[in-house]
Formats: C-alpha cells, structure tokens, sequence
C-alpha cells in the first residue's frame, strides 16, 4: 500500500478584523447601556450588572490580541453584537461554499490537482449553517468534482478526525484524493454580551489535499504517519443551538444555547488527556519527543499551548516548536491548527517531523504525525 500525504493546503482569511481595542470599547458601551436601562432592578438587588472588559484581561486569557471575521460592524453594534451577514437565495453560492471553494483552491494548487483529480470532500467544522443539502456536496457541485462528499462535526477536532476519515478512505483505495475544509463562521454562535467568552473567537476556513503517494505532483507533501483519535464526553464546553430548540418548552433565553465553556475546568481536564495522548501516539510509532521539529496545535489558549508543549517536548519551548497564530486569529475552532502548519511549514526538511494537534469540546482530541516527504 502506497504511502498517504498531505499534499497541499489552503487558508481563506476574511478581510475584515476586530482589534482587542474596538472589542472593548463596544462591550464596555453595551454594558453601560445595560446597567443604566436597568438601575433600579440592579439597585433592588433583583439583577446583577453587567460587567465591564479590558484589552489586559483578554491577553492575559488568552493571548488573543484581534480576531478576522466575516461582518465586523454587526458585531461592534451594541444594538445588535453579532454577524450581519445578508440571506442569500438557493440559486445563490451560500456562504461557507464560497469560503471553501477559496480556501480548496488554494490547496489544489499547491498540490498540483485539478477537480479531475479529486474524488471526495469533507466539510469538517464545529458549526454547519443548515442540516441539509450538505454544504460538502453543494462545494464538490461548485468545484465540479466527481464522487461524493459529506459533512461531519467533532467540534475544534473536526479537522483532524477529518484527516483520519481520509486517510482510512485512501487506505482502502475508495478514493484517490481527498478535500478535507474546514469553513467556521465562529462569531456565528458566540454571546458578545459574555464578558467571559466574547473575545474567544474568530472566523477562517482552511483546506487540505490529502492523496496516495502514487499520485503526487508536489516535492513538499507530508507523509502521514499515523492518526490517533480520543473522545470523554464533557458538558463543559457547550452550544445548543440546534432545531429542537423551537420545541423546548419551557423555552430558554438565546444566551443559554450559544457557546459557553468553565475555562478552568477545561484547561485542568484537557491539558493532562492531549499530553498523554500526543505522547502515548508517538510511542506507538516508535517515535520520541526529541524526533519533532514541531508541533502545530489548536489555537484556543495561549497558556494552554505553553504547557501541552513544555510537557510534550519536556522544556520550554519556543515559538518554532509550538508556532501561534491566534493573537491575530483567535480561536478558529478546527481550522486553528491547520492555519498553524499552513503558515509554519515551509522551512521542514525532508524527514523533520511534527504533530498536528486538535483539542476541544466533546471532549474532543486528535494526533496527526507527519513527516515531510523523502525522495
């Protein structure tokens, strides 16, 4: 059997973007809005004020310093504080196609591909925009790609499950490449009105070619090693925004189906479970820590890629060890990881080694060894 490779990959960043600054100063005007509109509730002790945020208290978070997003004065709108994004007609290419289609552009290139030479796609992301048609199919229509395609959803893991559901379609020759995108509207589903959150995220899409090594057309693929999967089922990172929303009864505010996570308890359960399992995958492939060049892990947490890295490479480590992209990204959910090695990947060697590493609700966890490719 051929060996499998990542043999291109894409990124489509919005071209608009929200600094910490103008974050602030809309969340600070909203909640002296709120507090004034409901002062005598506030004073009756019958409503709790809403707090105020601060530009130090988001970097020292999270590390977060902007975020890119689709629609930034919706967002900034104290009247409104989410996306305003226009409704577009079924004839029309919808929104998260047309990221994708950009972003599975640009892979393809890399890695030499026409449509011709495509036979599968994988939308892979935390959050779809409708049930059905797949927005999978409706990219592989626009692409004008043969085969077939679906949607899947792992939350931020998305894109590395994704990676392992290509690689196993390869291996059993059902096809012979694959698109694996990962299109997040991310400030589709969080609460700007959280004082805890509403920083968190931003939006990206990133796509990645993946193929049988038979058919390369490219001198700087990665060999996929091996995929290493886990999931703990946790309540702790959450978002029920869903159909069945319309039926519960009795019916809950907006702001209780929306993204909300206990950040401590998350970072306490997650760190210890990624390092065991990154550690654990490399031994199975008879590999050491001291055999990576780098590691490309998901963008949520400044100070949680710090310590899965330190404990990973057993030392501090440094911005090439473990590359950071979300103090001008945030946390792009799936796409976060892949951004890492889009834009930190240029400089391997033939045979350096790195890790692909996705983190997050579910929860979720995955390991991609690769090594650039060998002639």
């Amino acid at each position: 059997m051929s060996s499998i490779y990542i043999s291109g990959s894409g990124l489509f960043t919005p071209d608009q973007s929200i600094s910490n600054e103008e974050l602030v100063a809309s969340f600070n005007a909203w909640s002296q809005e709120h507090n004034e509109r409901y002062q005598a509730e506030i004073e009756a002790g019958e409503r709790e004020p809403a707090p105020t945020s601060s530009v130090e208290f988001i970097v020292k978070a999270s590390g977060i310093r902007s975020r890119h997003v689709m629609n930034k004065d919706g967002i900034l709108d104290i009247s409104r504080m989410r996306p305003r994004l226009p409704a577009r007609s079924q004839e029309e290419q919808s929104i998260q196609c047309e990221m994708s289609v950009a972003a599975a552009k640009q892979a393809m290139q890399r890695a030499g591909k026409s449509p011709q030479d495509i036979d599968a796609v994988i939308i892979a992301c935390s959050n779809l925009q409708r049930p059905y048609p797949a927005v999978a199919v409706e990219v592989q229509q626009a692409l004008g790609i043969d085969g077939w395609a679906f949607d899947m959803n792992v939350a931020c893991s998305s894109a590395t499950f994704g990676l392992q559901v290509a690689a196993d379609t390869l291996a059993r020759q059902n096809a012979r490449a694959v698109l694996v995108i990962s299109p997040e509207i991310c400030t589709g589903h969080m609460n700007f009105r959280d004082r805890d959150s509403h920083f968190i995220f931003g939006d990206a899409c990133t796509a990645l070619v993946v193929e049988s090594g038979d058919s390369l057309n490219t001198d700087s693929a990665f060999e996929i090693l091996g995929t290493r999967l886990l999931t703990k089922f946790s309540s702790n990172i959450r978002n029920d925004f869903g159909f069945l929303n319309r039926s519960e009864e009795p019916a809950k505010d907006i702001s209780q189906r929306l993204f909300r996570q206990q950040g401590r308890k998350v970072f306490k359960d997650v760190v210890p479970m990624v390092n065991e399992l990154i550690l654990t995958h490399l031994a199975d492939l008879q590999l050491k820590t001291g055999d990576l060049k780098r590691l490309w892990l998901h963008q949520a947490n400044l100070n949680m890629n710090q310590l899965i890295a330190k404990r990973v490479l057993g030392r501090e480590p440094s911005a090439e060890d473990a590359p950071v992209i979300l103090d001008s990204y945030a946390n792009t959910s799936s796409a976060g990881s892949i951004i890492a090695f889009h834009q930190h990947h240029d400089d391997f060697a033939a045979g350096e080694l790195g890790v692909i590493c996705s983190f997050g609700a579910g929860y979720s966890a995955g390991s991609v060894v690769v090594r650039r490719q060998e002639w």
